[in-house]
């Protein structure tokens, strides 16, 4: 790969992984006064409304409407469950800790392409999951006690509420190649959008809060509904256009580094050396499963 092309894709990739790791923060922000429910619904319902005009000046309206019933459920599976699971998640754990375990993504991807695809992985893609499935044992096994900390919640719970917001992204993946059919990105990120908010709107009703959201809070849930979703979406649809789909999905790796800045800056969370370490191993092994890595044969 040449400089010059590297150039050309280089700026998007580190803007969305600096979106991306600022979700963690934002939606921390919100989740604090909000909870974690109102806080997805507005997110997803935000991005809704930022994307939805973008994909009917693009003339998409008629392919959305003739797969509705998918793409709507993908947006449920992908957007919806995930992001209640991780608004609840950041109340109770670092963002920092949050990020890192969100880099398994491809991880899980790989089981569930495994189980449910029959897509085999090789030898080194299977050694790739042991350390990576190892690393996420050593980094929650000192943090993941189930009692209960200030919040009054354990944070075994928020570690659990990660790992299964993670599955929920590596099942939407394969219902996607197997289910969906081949539809402009733009489609699918805006009826994802639409079908999460749909989902998650009376549940959020139920569960509002007794009084108005603070200047700071309306703020987070516009940067994680319009930035961190809306435009990240873009970012990502037009890096795997002039990138290609294996280095996009990099970006999971470096969205870590970002958080956990941003948690050390804007919220003074610590970092230990240990979170780094069993982050290092993740990394290594989810870049192993995900075939971005290739363990050296003999």
């Amino acid at each position: 790969m040449s400089a010059s092309h590297a150039k050309g894709w280089l700026p998007d990739f580190l803007i969305l992984a600096a979106i991306w790791g600022s979700s963690f923060l934002f939606m921390r922000i919100a989740a604090q006064e909000l909870g974690a429910l109102p806080t997805a619904a507005l997110r997803v319902g935000i991005a809704a409304l930022f994307l939805l005009p973008l994909m009917l000046a693009r003339g998409h309206w008629g392919a959305l409407r003739q797969h509705w019933k998918p793409v709507l459920f993908v947006g449920v599976l992908n957007s919806g469950i995930p992001f209640v699971l991780y608004s609840f998640a950041v109340m109770h754990i670092t963002t920092g800790f949050s990020s890192i375990l969100n880099a398994t993504v491809p991880l899980f991807g790989a089981v569930v392409a495994w189980a449910w695809l029959g897509d085999k992985p090789s030898q080194s893609r299977t050694l790739g999951l042991a350390v990576g499935f190892g690393g996420v044992v050593l980094l929650t096994g000192g943090q993941a006690s189930f009692k209960p900390n200030a919040s009054g919640i354990a944070p075994a719970w928020a570690v659990l509420a990660c790992l299964g917001a993670t599955t929920c992204y590596a099942l939407a993946a394969s219902f996607t190649k197997k289910h969906l059919p081949s539809l402009p990105p733009l489609v699918t990120a805006t009826g994802s959008q639409i079908g999460a908010t749909l989902a998650l709107a009376l549940p959020a009703l139920w569960f509002h809060p007794d009084h108005w959201p603070s200047a700071p809070v309306w703020w987070s849930l516009i940067m994680v509904g319009v930035m961190c979703t809306g435009v990240a979406y873009i970012l990502y649809f037009k890096l795997i256009e002039s990138a290609g789909p294996a280095r996009a999905l990099t970006v999971t790796f470096l969205v870590p580094v970002f958080a956990i800045a941003y948690g050390v800056l804007f919220l003074g969370e610590s970092v230990t050396a240990w979170m780094l370490l069993c982050g290092a191993v993740i990394l290594l092994g989810t870049a192993l499963s995900s075939g971005l890595l290739r363990w050296p044969r003999p």
